[in-house]
This record gives C-alpha cells, structure tokens and sequence, in this order.
C-alpha cells in the first residue's frame, strides 16, 4: 500500500485491491491546493466541516461517483472492510464542535486508523474497543480545532499503533492559525525527522517499534 497526504486531514490510500480517499478538502476554505491525484473506489469523511467533506471532488478511474461513507457503522465495498466510529470534535461530548467519526480501514491486510477531528483528551474504553488494532495511525496533532501534540501523545499510548503519521497541523499556505507538528515531534521523541512523499507498506514490513513518518504533502 502507498499512503500520501494532501494537507490537513486528507490521506489517499492506495492498495492492491483499492484506493480509499479520507477527507478532502475544499481548496477556498483552507486556501491549500488539493493533490492532482484524488482518484478512488471509496471516500470517506469525518465530519462536515469545509476542510474535511468535499467529497464531491473525488471520481474513481472510470470517472464515476465513488462509494461515499459519512456516518459510523460497517461498510464493506470493493474489498475494504470500512468501520466508522463516533466520537466528539471537543472534550465537551461534542457541546463546542460536535460530532466526529473515528475511521478504521482494513486494506491490503492493514488496519489504518483515522481520527478525524478528534477533540477528545482520552478515548473512552469503548471506543478503543470498537477501533481494535491499530497498525497505522493518522493523529491530529495541531491543537485549536483539535487535540494538541501532548495529547495526541497520550493517544498513542491508548492505541499502540505499528506506525504514527501526524496530520492536522500548521503548513504553510493554510489559511488556518494551527500549532505546527514539532510539539508532537518533541513529545515523541523525534524531532530530526525528514519529510517523505509517501509510505509505502505492507503487513510484513511493519516495524516491531513503534515508528513515526512525517509526510510531506502531495502536490
């Protein structure tokens, strides 16, 4: 599988079987420029905010509407068994900024996790029970909208994910005043790290340590 991300919360996942696009973004909103590439067989979106649910802006390879999943429950299409997980946009039950869908992916055998807009200090038993094994991990991390990199932090020790991919921080071009990702990095201990322009992985090479990727954005 070869994973990219396109700023903010957006991921492409692109796997043997399928490719699944999770929050894209609309570009006025954010004043970031979307990736070329956005082509895929099942989009996700956690929540309705304008930088997580353009979701409109995604067609699969024969240019058609591709399968669109916004709300928790099991899905399974085009091989990708997809399970969508309520949780809140705050540490308020949701009073502030409402709801958020928590999204576990199985392709190509990999359990990615997608937490959206969490704004949670913890995930509830629940919810932990619900997410199950985590080998990839996609975290927020920029505070403001979302939980900030100390917390983000402590979620990782709920989740012990194989591989951590922070997203949701400040970059430059976008319009919104987030906290930048090196407050997670630092809390991580992994500040000297290089941006790559993809992951690509598979079941069998997942690291036996815990590893952190910082992804550069896709043009």
């Amino acid at each position: 599988m070869d994973i990219y991300w396109g700023g903010q919360a957006l991921f492409r996942l692109k796997g043997k079987v399928a490719t699944v696009v999770i929050d894209p973004y609309d570009p006025e909103f954010t004043a970031l420029k979307l990736p070329k590439e956005l082509s895929a067989d099942v989009v996700l979106s956690t929540h309705g905010h304008g930088d997580h649910n353009n979701t409109g802006v995604v067609h699969n390879a024969e240019g058609e509407k591709p399968a669109v999943f916004k709300d928790p429950g099991e899905y399974e299409v085009a091989g990708v068994v997809i399970t969508g997980i309520s949780s809140f946009h705050d540490d308020s039950n949701g009073s502030e900024r409402g709801k958020n869908i928590i999204f576990n992916i199985m392709l190509d055998r990999l359990n990615i996790v997608h937490l959206g807009d969490l704004g949670q200090s913890k995930l509830t038993e629940e919810q932990l029970t619900q997410i199950g094994e985590v080998d990839i991990l996609l975290i927020p991390v920029g505070s403001v909208y979302t939980i900030d990199g100390k917390t983000a932090a402590g979620i990782v020790s709920q989740l012990e994910p194989k591989i951590i991919i922070p997203m949701h921080y400040k970059i430059d071009g976008l319009k919104f005043e987030l906290e930048g990702v090196e407050g997670f990095l630092k809390e991580m201990g992994a500040e000297n790290i290089t941006p790559v322009p993809k992951l690509s992985i598979t079941k069998d090479k997942l690291p036996e340590e815990p590893q952190l990727i910082l992804l550069a954005k896709s043009s």
